[in-house]
Order: structure tokens, then C-alpha cells, then sequence
């Protein structure tokens, strides 16, 4: 499935070596997109790779054929994993959950 993605509005923030983007995914006759496959759509979008994006949040509306949300996009993952909390990293699948001995061991079950 490919999605298309509208960047409804993009801010460089410098301060925080990160842009933030506001987007809209079109899914027609899809149910809501994973965090993962949002983004990889962004980074080839984008053209980043995909362990500086961040999706933070995203929202569909019943009936409705698309899914708007909020992502930012760091200059190094280094700087994501400084300011993001862990929480965010961990929807990410940039970090395990401490204690889950499951997710250490890539065992993930679903």
C-alpha cells in the first residue's frame, strides 16, 4: 500500500535541530497507517532516513478517508533520543520498554 501524504504545513525549529510537520495521509478503503509505515513515508518523502522521523501524534476521524497528524524530523538521532521523551521513542520503536523481556529480545509478539 502507498500512501499519500500532503505536508499541510512545515517549521524549521533550530533551536531544537528539528523540523515539524503537520500532515494529512489519504488512505481510501484502508484502516489507519501504522507509526512505522507513516514513517517510511515520510522519509521517502522527505528524503531522511527513517530513524530521524518521529511520528508524535496522529488522528482519524470516523468515516472520514484520511488521518492527520503531527511529526518532526531531527538532523541526527542522536538529537531525538536527547529530547524526545521515552514514552515517544518507545511508540517509535526507537527504544524498549525497561523491564519488558520481550521487546529486549526482539520477541515481540503480537
Amino acid at each position: 500500500m502507498r500512501l499519500k501524504i500532503e505536508i499541510l504545513e512545515r517549521r524549521d525549529n533550530k533551536l531544537l535541530n528539528r523540523s515539524e510537520i503537520k500532515y494529512r495521509l489519504v488512505h481510501p478503503g484502508e484502516p489507519t497507517p501504522s507509526r512505522q509505515k507513516v514513517r517510511e513515508q515520510l522519509s521517502l518523502n522527505l528524503q531522511v532516513p527513517p530513524e530521524v522521523v518521529i511520528v508524535d501524534n496522529q488522528h482519524s476521524k470516523f468515516g472520514k478517508k484520511y488521518t492527520e497528524g503531527y511529526a518532526k524530523v531531527y538532523r541526527a538521532k542522536e538529537d531525538a533520543m536527547l529530547l524526545e521523551p521515552d514514552f515517544i521513542l518507545i511508540r517509535n520503536g526507537l527504544k524498549s520498554k525497561e523491564g519488558d523481556k520481550n521487546a529486549e529480545k526482539g520477541n515481540v509478539q503480537s
